[in-house]
């Protein structure tokens, strides 16, 4: 008996490829009713054959210590902080305690993300129903054993290796284990596999290999989630820092020497100008923002039921401009109502019929569990045979025997696919143009075997019975949220396995635009290119089928879109899978939580805008603070060339830059990284941070240079007044970069930047600062030129960066 979409074949290749089976218990008639005694459980943990596979969803404490201690920035930093130890004054080694003060930050801030990650984890976590002492009770992954008797049903996640002791219409799908996206339909004792899940269908399994034996922890299908995997961002700044990696090292060995010929008089002199060329060279401060922006993401996100299962999907959702919504579920709850039955066929037993059906599914979707509420299993009724609703039919069918001995096969499922020119489709439409969902009850006039090996032509053998009416409840936070999403310039499309018409209606009282050319996805053609065109153009799909949700979110992607596709169930798996972002529902099935990359615990569709908000509010953030720090770095190098072709002192102790550092990029960027910001993030993020760094840290470099220029022949020697000079040029040129960036101002940006410019002014005029941080300005004449000079390449810099903000 074969399914249509489904194929009869042994799984995964024969198992080519996956570990042998080990021996396991006898499978008896009893153990498979009853499962394990609490007996056999407690001797299977004791042995360790329990299915303790290793956190997912975030890494372990000391991984996250020694990811933010141990980094490259940290070793050339520690290395600059021991020789200022060697040569003091201790002042010149402030930047040492901001490095620590920042590693310990991150580390806070990871684990704080680490603990909000594992309790969600816990609540999103897929629950098997597992028989124990003849009870069928829900565990946890974690505590299954081996030998364990679990039940599976639609939706539900395969999470151990096991052998098949029943099946009944039992499809699974080993897509994320082969690539293939045909279901397999599975017979007793056949083998399933983690990381597979049941499309239709019911049957029982014993565990056969549990936690890091079973093949989908070997093939590592769920490994390590928070590696930020295909980040255009951290790539970015990993290309970034590999850069200035490259460029630090000769420009430190020509400066170590220049210094050391400069002040071979004065060894600790040379030693400090050197490391305060070095210094400022590396963005230290740009790695921990950037763990940091994702760490409170996924904290915030966090306090909203939102469980991060991947942290690519935070920079992922910043970038989205199209949101493919499944209607049942997402814009409507869940649950329904059967509303009106109404009668095709007098004198059938319509009430007795649909409860048989109700009463013979093991595992009811949303719409039978309505029946099943509605209309209670019926005395005397027995059941034959059964089809389990599959999303590629779009019915479900059982062959029932009344009381009175007659037996007939009835189907349940989509009218249009159960009927061809019959009037009650007529009548099936004008409820969909109601936002209704509409189901037909049809008697087949031949065995359920025939429906099921050839569903195309089911039609031709059915007599219309009854039109069942269900009511969706649309949730009342779905206009507001459709609204949020055409207010930020984010497409949405329904793409929904029901009635186009009924789509239609349901997407037109929530005001999304274009509701009124509702698409049935039948008539779309199959092939990619051709496909793209129609999915563009429209905004609402009814009757799309598994694949052609996948195909449609692929065609969205061909014309450059980053796509985010919502959905709760089996047939929305493949386009969770292939979205760029998947975003699931807590209540949808654990095959869909399982792929996604964000599942709403709460099931609260008004989430998503939070959701969508944070995303852009960390890359846009990041993004901004990227060319102050990348700035810094720029006009750092540059100085370290031009002292050691001038052949002149640093114009710099460690303390300077340390001081203009925190004042100008610290700080700031510490406030600028986690405030709001709803910009939608473009492609080429290292480019645009470079178009403005580079520019920004010539302008810098050559103002310092010739403030420094002007300060040497006006003051003729005297070091401390030249340094002071080329000090307050450069924090002058740095604090007019951080305005520039800070933009568009608010109250509380404006007072940012007055703030750290009051703070150098208050250095500048108390005197145990000057003395601390050995800051005086002598006269008039050469501090005045030099802040000349800093408007000057402020100035050139506005122009820079309207040319930028135009491009």
């Amino acid at each position: 008996m074969e399914n249509v979409g489904a194929v009869q074949r042994t799984p995964v290749a024969e198992e080519a490829e996956a570990p042998s089976t080990p021996a396991v218990a006898p499978v008896t008639t009893e153990r498979a009713r009853s499962g394990l005694s609490v007996a056999e459980v407690a001797e299977r943990v004791a042995a360790g054959q329990v299915n303790d596979l290793p956190s997912s969803t975030s890494r372990s404490v000391w991984q996250i210590v020694r990811a933010n201690l141990f980094t490259r920035i940290n070793a050339i930093i520690g290395v600059l902080f021991a020789i200022i130890v060697v040569v003091g004054p201790i002042q010149d080694g402030l930047f040492g305690g901001v490095i620590l003060a920042n590693t310990l930050i991150g580390i806070i801030q990871e684990v704080r993300a680490k603990r909000t990650l594992d309790r969600l984890a816990i609540v999103g976590d897929a629950r098997p129903r597992v028989r124990r002492g003849g009870d069928t009770v829900e565990l946890a992954s974690a505590e299954l054993v081996l030998d364990d008797v679990i039940e599976l049903g639609p939706g539900d996640k395969v999470v151990v290796d096991g052998r098949l002791v029943t099946a009944d219409g039992l499809e699974i799908d080993e897509s994320l284990l082969t690539g293939e996206a045909d279901p397999v339909v599975k017979a007793p004792g056949d083998n399933v596999l983690s990381g597979s899940f049941v499309v239709a269908g019911s049957g029982v399994c014993t565990a056969t290999r549990v936690g890091r034996d079973a093949y989908a922890a070997q093939l590592a299908e769920e490994a390590k989630r928070f590696t930020l995997v295909n980040s255009e961002l951290r790539n970015g700044i990993d290309w970034i820092l590999r850069f200035v990696t490259w460029a630090i090292v000769p420009a430190g060995i020509a400066l170590i020497i220049s210094q050391l010929l400069v002040n071979r008089d004065d060894l600790p002199e040379a030693a400090r100008r050197m490391v305060a060329g070095l210094v400022p060279m590396v963005p230290e401060g740009l790695v921990l923002l950037t763990s940091v922006a994702f760490a409170i993401g996924v904290i915030r996100l966090g306090q909203r039921q939102c469980l991060v299962q991947e942290l690519p999907a935070i920079e992922g959702l910043a970038r989205v401009d199209v949101v493919c919504l499944d209607k049942t579920g997402t814009l409507t709850e869940a649950t329904m109502d059967v509303t009106e039955v109404r009668s095709l066929a007098p004198g059938v037993p319509v009430d007795a019929v649909l409860g048989a059906l109700g009463a013979s599914d093991e595992r009811p979707n949303a719409s039978m569990q309505a029946i099943v509420d509605r209309y209670p299993g019926p005395a005397g009724w027995r059941v034959q045979q059964t089809a389990p609703f599959s999303s590629a039919r779009k019915w479900s069918g059982a062959t029932l025997v009344a009381p009175s001995g007659q037996a007939a096969t009835w189907l349940l499922g989509a009218p249009e696919l159960l009927l061809t020119d019959h009037p009650a489709l007529a009548e099936a439409d004008a409820y969909g143009r109601q936002g209704r969902r509409v189901l037909l009850l049809a008697e087949f006039s031949r065995p359920l075997a025939e429906a099921l090996a050839n569903p195309s032509a089911v039609s031709a053998s059915t007599t219309p019975v009854a039109l069942v009416v269900l009511e969706q409840r649309v949730r009342p936070e779905a206009p507001d949220t459709l609204r949020y999403f055409a207010d930020q310039g984010v497409g949405a499309k329904v793409i929904s396995g029901d009635n186009a018409v009924s789509v239609g209606a349901v997407a037109r009282g929530v005001g999304l635009p274009g509701a009124a050319e509702a698409v049935d996805a039948r008539t779309l053609p199959a092939d990619p290119e051709a496909l793209a065109d129609p999915v563009e153009r429209h905004s609402v799909f009814g009757r799309v089928g598994p694949q052609q949700k996948r195909a449609m979110v692929g065609a969205l992607q061909s014309r450059g879109h980053t796509v985010a596709m919502t959905g709760d169930g089996v047939n929305d798996v493949l386009a969770l899978k292939d979205a760029d972002i998947g975003i699931s529902m807590g209540s949808g099935s654990a095959a869909a939580r399982g792929v996604s990359q964000i599942v709403l615990l709460n099931n609260n569709f008004s989430a998503l805008p939070s959701v969508v908000a944070e995303g852009r509010r960390v890359i846009g953030n990041i993004e901004r603070v990227a060319n102050l720090f990348l700035t810094k770095t720029v006009y750092s190098v540059l100085l370290a060339i031009i002292v050691v072709s001038w052949q002149v002192p640093y114009p710099f102790l460690p303390r300077h830059l340390t001081l203009i550092g925190s004042l100008t990029i610290g700080i700031p960027a510490f406030v600028l990284a986690l405030a709001p910001n709803a910009e939608r993030a473009r492609p080429d993020f290292v480019g645009r941070v470079l178009r403005f760094a580079i520019p920004g840290g010539v302008l810098a470099a050559a103002a310092t240079t010739a403030s420094y220029a002007f300060a040497r022949s006006h003051y003729g020697g005297d070091l401390p007044a030249e340094t002071s000079v080329a000090t307050l040029t450069l924090f002058l040129v740095a604090l007019w970069a951080l305005a520039i960036i800070a933009r568009p101002y608010t109250w509380w940006r404006i007072l940012l930047v007055l703030g750290m410019g009051l703070s150098f002014a208050t250095v500048l005029v108390l005197p145990f600062l000057q003395t601390f941080f050995q800051l005086r300005l002598v006269g008039l004449e050469a501090p005045l030129a030099g802040a000349a000079i800093a408007v000057a390449a402020g100035l050139l810099m506005e122009v820079v960066w309207a040319f930028r903000r135009r491009r």
